[in-house]
């Protein structure tokens, strides 16, 4: 999968390209999580994510933030994190302008990074957002929310705690013309270590697999 360097706000940001051969594949971007406490581009939810995305015929693009890796520039609470993942969408769809359908895809920070970049880009059809930490960022800036995804946690999950997803979860519900699955994996906690990765990617899998058939938003 070959390395790439792609100009962000605050200079290079360093990625992993994954393209399809065929020219108007789907495309997705995925975001890890957060900067300060380890999160990279490798880190294993993101890497399952990225993968169940390319098997599921999408050209993905995985990156890391600035100053992780060797992205350029430095931590910046979130307001930098989402100027170099819009960067990472303008960078994605130039190289693949046929793309009938552009998904984001997060884990825990980089979850809350992806729905304030659907905010943000009226053509993302829809999104995966994996252990939303609702505890620790506010995510009323989603009204209303404007595409389709899916929020999917752990019931043991320490770092987010369950019942501020489903309070996150109920608050988009609310809302007209959409669909929000929500989905809890039985015992797993907020990284999906064995056995409950396979479970979580599985999910996500069926999920997008149901989606680009239906065709919605």
């Amino acid at each position: 999968m070959p390395e790439v360097i792609f100009p962000g706000p605050e200079g290079r940001l360093e990625g992993r390209y994954h393209p399809q051969k065929e020219r108007d594949a789907p495309i997705a971007i995925v975001l890890h999580p957060h900067p300060q406490f380890g999160g990279t581009m490798n880190n294993k939810v993101v890497y399952n994510l990225h993968y169940a995305f390319y098997n599921l015929g999408f050209t993905v693009l995985r990156f890391n933030f600035r100053g992780v890796g060797r992205s350029q520039g430095e931590y910046d609470q979130g307001i930098g994190e989402l100027s170099d993942a819009a960067s990472a969408l303008d960078y994605l769809q130039s190289m693949n302008q046929n793309a009938k359908h552009c998904w984001v895809a997060g884990f825990s920070f980089g979850a809350w990074i992806g729905m304030q970049l659907l905010m943000r880009r009226p053509e993302i059809t829809g999104f995966v957002s994996v252990s939303p930490p609702a505890n620790m960022y506010d995510f009323s800036f989603l009204a209303p929310c404007p595409s389709s995804g899916l929020v999917i946690n752990g019931t043991a999950d320490r770092v987010a705690p369950p019942r501020d997803t489903v309070n996150l979860v109920n608050k988009l519900h609310e809302q007209k013309g959409i669909t929000v699955t929500h989905e809890q994996i039985e015992g797993a906690d907020h990284f999906f270590q064995d056995p409950h990765m396979d479970t979580m990617i599985g999910s996500v899998t069926s999920y997008v697999k149901r989606r680009l058939t239906e065709g919605t938003r």
